[in-house]
């Protein structure tokens, strides 16, 4: 990066691009909390740059599968929770612009403003450069995510799975209730429990939607029977 303090360089050298217009980097990372230009309309594009290059990763894996299971893969690739933990591997939060409310109430490690920081970087990306160029850094740093999926269990989503093991144990279907629900209208976040009361096991998940909090759920719940190892209930 030309012009600009040492403050990004390791941020620089995880991402592999070397910016010529440092500033677009510098409003990826600005929440609206902190001022304009912030780095809300970025995350739209990097929205799109982000889902077209997953798709096509996954449609080049995976041939054999059905748009649906390309879909429901993609979903869990894009999704906030994943988004976060590239932030963490890249220590975004370590980077960000925050307004003072959002820097006490710990905004550098809130997911969704990880998520949408990681959105707006590969927009960054492609202003300073191209399109090519954001798309080879997404590449990167999904790579061994992408080649690490087994399609078998990963096609079906997380709350499919684990309805479809417990009906193979003859158990009783899981239950989801909602313990917390946070935030304003445009940026809730949920901590959402399923229940599994027959075998005393329950999970917690979270997330942006409740939607995202109850798949985080089921995927620990299943851990935890496949954990057990429990046999097929016999018919009475």
């Amino acid at each position: 990066m030309t012009q600009t303090d040492n403050r990004f360089r390791r941020l620089l050298a995880a991402l592999d691009h070397e910016f010529a217009r440092p500033e677009l980097l510098r409003q990826a990372l600005t929440h609206r909390s902190f001022g304009t230009p912030n780095n809300e309309r970025f995350e739209f594009i990097g929205d799109s740059i982000l889902n077209y290059t997953v798709a096509r990763m996954l449609f080049d894996r995976f041939p054999a599968l059905t748009e649906g299971e390309l879909s429901r893969l993609r979903a869990n690739l894009v999704n906030q929770g994943t988004l976060a933990e590239i932030a963490h591997e890249l220590a975004i939060g370590d980077f960000l612009f925050l307004g003072e409310g959002e820097l006490k109430s710990g905004g550098f490690n809130r997911p969704s403003i990880l998520a949408d920081a990681v959105e707006a970087t590969f927009a960054a990306i492609s202003f300073d450069a191209d399109f090519l160029e954001a798309e080879r850094v997404v590449r990167r740093l999904y790579a061994s995510r992408v080649e690490s999926i087994d399609p078998k269990s990963h096609a079906k989503d997380a709350k499919t799975r684990l309805q479809e093991a417990l009906q193979a144990r003859k158990l009783p279907l899981p239950r989801y209730r909602i313990l917390s629900q946070n935030g304003e209208a445009h940026e809730q976040w949920f901590v959402v429990a399923c229940d599994l009361g027959d075998i005393m096991i329950e999970t917690h998940g979270e997330g942006g939607s409740r939607r995202a909090a109850e798949q985080q759920a089921a995927e620990k719940a299943l851990a935890e029977l496949e954990q057990k190892a429990l046999p097929g209930r016999k018919k009475k």
